[in-house]
């Protein structure tokens, strides 16, 4: 008889199944390196009652069969029956008595080899990850081929990291950035076990691998052009730590979005341009002089620009907006497209009038996810702004969009 026509009625494959979810988890390796000692386990089986012996004699049997065959665990009995059809023996539950015997049921003696020889050698080296592999140890198991080369890395960082090093100086052999990248989740999980916590930043995340584990991060820069004729250099970038002690020449700072705006960027006189690359330009808060400079910041019209310069305003609160007003959106309406993912955060910091853009974009009252970008508004209406901005540098709440 089929299988399937004895659905309702638990089967050996059911029990396997059942104990490899357990498996899977990590309970019984856990246990088994832990040292704990094995007590025998039983799994309940659903199987017909005295009816069905009565009514499906022939598929209860089948059913017994299955179980007779069965004989990697040993099946209790229970009668089931009475005085009208005769007490019959059928399966009530399955015992495992030993680890050995779970090994051999769910044919996982060689991963069981493999992790106890994996933490046999980890154990002397490095007591603190044993200790985290007893508690995960699927973890281990599914790194087992490279994890020698984890447990060196861990190691040489505890013995030899400091925060004025980058990951690319870590020296274990076979083992480069990459492999950090790319194994940086369970390295994170054995690093917060081994290190003390003094060098383990909580504050950031296991993908912020070098903040997290104190190790010098990538320096962020700053990309700017001078405005004027005769500048020196037409175009500079930076470090962020050393452009924040060394302020630039310039009275006015205009700080744009989009890259080709920045490169075309009309001149103007005493004035530099700074590529601000969307939400990066918050990167620009470490420049402690800015808050002396004419600040004028121009982004896209849509949620998103908004948002910036909110962000933006939070760092310098005398940063004024350059074309984000309504009479610039609706001048442009043939230049309108439709903005991805409209955010809908509540800014503070936003003026009045640019507040009440911001919502009548938010709530779609111009049309659904109105976006003007930076790239489509005139070139020349670009020039007469950037030109008032200038002359009305020295009044830090004047109005240049």
């Amino acid at each position: 008889m089929a299988v399937s026509d004895l659905s309702g009625w638990t089967l050996p494959a059911d029990v396997v199944r059942k104990l490899r979810r357990r498996w899977e988890r990590g309970e019984f390796l856990s246990r088994f390196a832990a040292g704990a000692p094995w007590e025998p386990m039983a799994v309940g089986l659903r199987g017909p009652n005295a009816r069905d012996v009565a009514d499906r004699f022939g598929e209860v049997r089948a059913w017994v069969e299955h179980w007779r065959r069965e004989q990697r665990l040993r099946i209790e009995m229970k009668p089931v029956g009475g005085r009208v059809i005769g007490a019959n023996d059928i399966p009530a539950r399955a015992w495992v008595d030993s680890y050995d015997q779970l090994w051999a049921v769910l044919g996982v003696r060689t991963e069981m080899r493999r992790f106890a020889d994996l933490l046999d050698a980890t154990k002397p080296r490095a007591p603190a990850i044993a200790e985290w592999m007893i508690a995960k140890p699927m973890e281990a198991l599914r790194h087992a081929r490279e994890w020698a080369g984890l447990v060196d890395t861990v190691l040489w960082i505890d013995a030899h990291a400091h925060p004025d090093m980058y990951l690319r100086q870590v020296d274990v052999p076979g083992v480069d950035t990459k492999f950090i990248e790319r194994h940086r989740t369970i390295l994170s999980e054995m690093l917060d076990r081994q290190l003390p916590e003094q060098r383990v930043d909580r504050t950031k995340p296991p993908s912020d691998f070098a903040g997290r584990y104190r190790f010098r991060s990538k320096p962020a820069y700053v990309r700017f052009r001078h405005l004027a004729a005769g500048a020196g250099f037409s175009e500079l970038s930076v470090r962020v730590s050393e452009l924040a002690d060394t302020p630039l020449d310039a009275h006015t700072v205009f700080v744009v979005e989009n890259e080709v705006t920045y490169l075309a960027f009309p001149p103007a006189e005493d004035a530099i341009v700074i590529f601000g690359e969307g939400y990066a330009a918050t990167r620009l808060e470490p420049l402690r002089w800015l808050p002396d400079k004419n600040l004028v910041y121009w982004g896209d019209i849509d949620t998103h620009g908004f948002a910036i310069l909110n962000r933006l305003r939070r760092a310098f609160g005398h940063v004024r907006s350059m074309l984000m007003d309504r009479t610039t959106l609706l001048a442009h309406e043939g230049q309108w497209v439709r903005e991805p993912n409209p955010a809908a955060d509540h800014l503070e910091m936003l003026l009045p009038d640019e507040a009440a853009l911001y919502t009548d974009l938010v709530e779609d009252v111009l049309g659904t996810a109105v976006r003007l970008e930076q790239e489509r508004i005139s070139y020349a209406a670009i020039e007469q702004v950037v030109r008032r901005a200038g002359e009305s540098g020295t009044d830090k709440a004047a109005d240049v969009t």
